[in-house]
């Protein structure tokens, strides 16, 4: 299936195409029939505004409350194909529900037409009519309505109860129209995945993935043309902008969760009076190069692994008395072939998206999971990793996500610096080191872009959760974030998560608390607050 729109006069066509097996994994978060094109479709003129909020102005005493949709999206229950797809069941009452709305391929000209974006709404069946949402973004760490399957598979609904959550899937990602770019991409994407440990003739692996990176590159700016950079944490911004619009209302609570907290805060350093709340959930960095960004990503999983490892013993799990030694072994056979079809990359990313995202949502129930699928794995049988390799290129080996990912980085190092970097994160970071300084040449050879906007002021108290042993931005990023956040004037408060895992409101039922407080009223907790694992 393919859509097509034709760009304004001087620029070259861009061709969308939704491939169908991207279409198949989506299918069941779909808003049903629509009249839309599956990406895009050629506009005129300007769009018209947001419509006026009925809401009365609460005046200068405090933070505006929460507003109520006033034209709400065409959700549709899609409760069992959502949580099934990411491996969850969802707890009594909680209902899961799936729309669609346009955004602007470029905010500062709508004439060239829109983008369709999926949300993913989760909110218990008892939640009253007048219970204003929170949108939630994860940016391009991976889909947010993975983490809404995920929120509406815990236990502890209170969240829910209050405030339905809504995950906007940023561009090209989860069940947004997907974008392909091309068959020059098809085996790249594949061997990128794997760092080149398979592509024919590779012997160094830096320049394997530097060359291949570069084909990436060509191939998908050479597919987007002059929209190749309109997949940035800014362009993510004004997708917000669109919902905002198409809810009718004048302000959003916003969480911000990993990358998606610098698109919350982009989203605040232009759209100021437009925000009621504002979340910034295991926050990356902020002005920092991609070689400082995933080093504290890299330290991140070595912690969580660490904790992992901790909790596998004290289980008497079956990696055995010591699970990084038999990990490490692991890492040492994929790395030469011994895994046949997975990677050493692929066996890491997998590690990683176990050790991050809960599911099982239980921590000992995931520890277990995890402990069995590489104890298995290490007799011979290797169809639990296959299967969590599937699943982590499902969620985040997509062209969208390759575009996002490069375009949101800075200073990308190229193959000398990669090299240096190889040798010292292999002897500091022993389990992830040298995978993520080899992976950071993907994006080498991408278009330098602007750094993610900032805001110069926020008008409304700022609640920061962060974890002890996050594997998706860890946690040494967090005093720039609390930095930037201090020099605008606004008032924050801290909430630490001792548990592993990303994000710490999805996983913590004692940070969502903090959460619903804030929410009801933009009351924040005592600042150095901290929820046990």
């Amino acid at each position: 299936m393919t859509s097509t729109f034709q760009v304004a006069t001087g620029r070259r066509p861009l061709a969308i195409v939704a491939v169908l097996s991207a279409i198949a994994l989506t299918a069941g978060c779909a808003a049903g029939p629509s009249t839309r094109p599956d990406v895009a479709v050629e506009r005129s003129g300007g769009g018209a505004g947001a419509p006026e909020s009925t809401t009365e102005d609460p005046g200068p005493a405090g933070p505006p409350p929460l507003e109520v949709p006033i034209t709400d999206l065409a959700w549709q229950d899609c409760t069992a194909s959502t949580t099934s797809r990411y491996g969850v069941t969802a707890s009594a009452s909680v209902v899961v529900e799936c729309a669609t709305f346009s955004a602007p391929i470029d905010a500062s000209d709508v004439s060239l037409g829109t983008f369709d974006l999926a949300a993913t709404r989760a909110r218990l069946s008892t939640t009253p009519p007048e219970a204003a949402p929170l949108i939630y973004s994860p940016g391009s760490d991976r889909p947010a309505s993975a983490d809404i399957a995920v929120l509406a598979a815990q236990p502890d609904t209170s969240l829910l109860a209050a405030h339905p959550v809504v995950g906007v899937d940023r561009r090209g990602l989860g069940a947004s129209a997907p974008f392909d770019c091309g068959t020059a991409m098809t085996d790249v994407r594949s061997q990128l995945a794997d760092l080149g440990q398979f592509t024919p003739g590779s012997t160094d692996p830096v320049d394997t993935v530097a060359s291949l990176g570069r084909d990436a590159t060509i191939a998908c700016t050479d597919f987007l043309q002059a929209d190749a950079l309109k997949f940035g944490n800014a362009a993510s911004a004004d997708d917000l902008e669109a919902l905002r619009t198409a809810l009718g209302v004048r302000t959003l609570g916003l969480v911000g969760s990993g990358n998606g907290a610098l698109v919350a805060l982009a989203y605040v350093s232009s759209h100021a009076d437009n925000v009621s709340r504002l979340i910034l959930d295991s926050p990356n960095s902020v002005n920092t190069d991609a070689s400082s960004t995933t080093e504290q990503t890299v330290k991140g999983r070595e912690a969580a692994f660490d904790a992992f490892a901790a909790r596998c013993v004290a289980s008497n799990c079956s990696l055995g008395a010591d699970p990084r030694a038999a990990t490490t072994e692991l890492l040492s056979r994929a790395a030469s072939g011994g895994l046949g079809p997975v990677s050493a990359s692929s066996l890491l990313a997998a590690i990683t998206r176990s050790l991050a995202f809960g599911s099982p949502v239980d921590a000992a129930a995931r520890t277990t999971a995890l402990s069995n699928t590489l104890s298995s794995a290490a007799r011979g049988d290797t169809s639990a990793l296959t299967a969590a390799v599937l699943a982590t290129r499902a969620d985040v080996g997509s062209d969208g996500q390759f575009v996002s990912r490069c375009t949101d980085g800075q200073q990308w190092p190229g193959p000398d610096r990669v090299r240096e970097l190889r040798q010292s994160w292999g002897q500091s970071y022993p389990l992830f080191g040298a995978d993520a300084a080899l992976g950071m040449l993907a994006c080498a050879a991408w278009p330098a872009s602007s750094p993610s906007p900032l805001p110069g002021s926020i008008a409304v108290p700022v609640l920061v959760l962060s974890g002890n042993a996050d594997p998706v931005v860890g946690n040494d990023g967090l005093p720039a974030v609390t930095g930037a956040i201090a020099a605008t004037g606004a008032t924050t408060a801290s909430v630490t998560w001792q548990g592993f895992g990303h994000p710490v409101s999805i996983l913590s039922s004692c940070a969502r608390s903090s959460v619903v407080a804030y929410a009801n009223d933009a009351t924040l907790p005592g600042d150095g607050n901290a929820c046990p694992a």
